[in-house]
């Protein structure tokens, strides 16, 4: 039994490679539609956020062999949590991350660590501001950003329930929220900022397969000043970009195919 954290797309494709190698698997996600994209190419999927604890005894359970983390690369406390539960149980982890794209050069661009230092920033600069990082980190910037004369804050996020409840806490206008499910071309993209009037967009750096490059070469083609949060800096271990590198560990450490 291979146990995947899984929920991006990449990690779907991945876990369809490890399953047509014969092994067994598990997936974990913490959405429902992550669980449906699964179960509708017949993966085996649980739901909700795992503890190291919970993982540990996960592994012990289901005879794991071996944890594949192919979770989030802004996920960090699922990987750590993922690591911690592996080492817990004594299997081996092995971490699969899409690459790390280099941010094109440019004096629109600024590459910052954290969601903190973004918030900051964005605040020195106000105007009209698109956050493309997601739900969970809002309240960093809503607490900085709402209520700064000359700011709007534009939230683009996924159409969630939960999410645009959070808008609706943290005072988020709901004309000013995004409600869509990428990944966007360059084209909508450059739409977007255009109909909202973007001066300023902070986003994450994601990778490719999260369409880290439309977003961002759309905001520089139109002159917009872009804020890209830097990955967590995670001392991973086996880590591996591509999925032939993952199977042939796989295979390393569980002696099958």
């Amino acid at each position: 039994m291979i146990l995947v954290l899984a929920g991006t797309s990449d990690a779907r494709e991945l876990a369809l490679l490890i399953k047509d190698k014969g092994y067994e698997l598990l997936t974990t996600v913490v959405t429902d539609n992550a669980a449906k994209s699964m179960e509708e190419v017949g993966i085996p999927v649980q739901v909700g956020r795992l503890t190291a604890e919970d993982i540990q005894q996960l592994i012990q359970e289901r005879a794991v062999q071996c944890v594949v983390d192919a979770s989030h690369p802004f996920a960090e406390e699922a990987s750590k949590n993922a690591m911690a539960g592996a080492q817990g149980a004594g299997v081996p982890y092995i971490r699969y991350e899409r690459e790390s794209l280099s941010s094109p050069g440019s004096e629109k661009l600024i590459v910052v660590e954290d969601y903190v230092q973004a918030a900051e920033l964005a605040a020195d600069k106000r105007g009209v501001i698109m956050l493309t990082t997601g739900s969970k980190t809002l309240k960093t910037f809503t607490d900085r950003l709402l209520g700064l004369p000359d700011t709007t804050v534009v939230a683009r996020m996924l159409p969630r329930l939960d999410n645009m409840q959070k808008c609706e806490e943290l005072g988020v206008e709901q004309k000013n929220i995004v409600a869509m499910q990428g990944p966007f071309s360059k084209e909508l993209n450059k739409a977007l900022y255009d109909h909202y009037g973007v001066t300023l967009m902070i986003t994450k750096e994601s990778g490719k397969v999260g369409a880290f490059d439309e977003k961002v070469e759309a905001a520089l083609e139109m002159g917009i000043e872009t804020i890209v949060i830097g990955r967590p800096k995670i001392d991973y271990g086996t880590k591996f970009s591509d999925f032939p590198s993952v199977l042939d560990q796989l295979k390393q450490v569980t002696g099958g195919n």
